[in-house]
């Protein structure tokens, strides 16, 4: 018998920060990736110490040290999508938006986290510009959620209702985002709206609010799963509704769950156990 052919992985790459809880960050977009048939790697540009009740400390890795673990994957790997989290300084958004440009071109997801879930204040303010400048251009979707999109798009409050959102990501795009998903997330309702605006049309994604504490990494779930998705062949619009469809599942089966004593994490491995 002719040997047999081994198969390639799907290799999709986060560059975030670390959550020692495995609830956000790299430890989130890692089990993403599995759940999704994807291979993850990784590029670690922070360390926080943080538990379900939230961040501590945050302390960033040198810019070098994030450029050395994107030329060692880059130079043996075929890297199919990469998600991009946490930049904890101006510059590694520099690093990165420099690593980017010297690959092929694959999807990229770029979650814009600038604070914690408890407000802990990630990305210094020099930054934000940066991010906006250096990687709104490279990146296939960014994925803000309700005050990160009115914090980027300069608005003095928290878009509050569809229109809101619309109008919101119509300015963002006009800063040189590709396409943009707004979460809502935040907005008061039964329903969760979300809205992505690309270059082909505007589309709005639904679904009901699960009632559950256990919501700890669920922005860094979506961007991932969204990459996954896109890695595997699927559209810009698959991949949204796709990668929805499983952070909702993943909401719902960490709502069973019980970790720690404040925001718990969802449960990526739903499909499994």
């Amino acid at each position: 018998m002719p040997p047999v052919k081994p198969e390639k992985y799907t290799a999709v790459l986060t560059i975030a920060g670390s959550d020692g809880s495995g609830g956000a960050g790299i430890q989130a977009d890692l089990k993403t990736f599995a759940a999704l048939g994807c291979y993850g790697l990784s590029i670690v540009t922070g360390i926080t110490a943080q538990n379900t009740r939230g961040v501590r400390r945050s302390s960033a890795l040198s810019p070098e040290l994030v450029t050395e673990q994107f030329k060692a994957l880059a130079e043996d790997i075929e890297i199919h999508a990469v998600k991009i989290g946490m930049l904890s300084s101006p510059a590694t958004v520099q690093a990165v938006a420099a690593a980017l440009r010297s690959y092929p071109p694959v999807p990229v997801i770029l979650d814009t986290v600038l604070k914690s879930s408890d407000g802990m204040e990630l990305v210094p303010t020099e930054a934000k510009a940066l991010i906006i400048q250096k990687l709104f251009p490279l990146a296939t979707l960014i994925t803000p959620n309700l005050p990160e999109a009115a914090e980027l798009a300069g608005l003095e409050s928290i878009p509050a209702s569809k229109n809101d959102m619309e109008k919101t990501a119509r300015i963002l795009r006009a800063e040189r985002a590709n396409a943009v998903l707004i979460k809502g997330g935040h907005m008061p309702g039964a329903l969760c709206d979300d809205y992505l605006l690309s270059e082909e049309r505007g589309e709005w994604f639904s679904s009901s609010r699960i009632p559950t504490k256990n919501t700890h990494g669920t922005g860094c779930t979506l961007s991932s799963a969204i990459a996954a998705c896109m890695a595997k062949g699927l559209d810009l619009h698959e991949a949204v509704g796709k990668g929805r469809l499983f952070t909702v599942e993943a909401l719902k089966a960490g709502s069973l769950f019980l970790l720690g004593e404040g925001t718990g994490p969802l449960h990526h491995f739903y499909r499994w156990w």
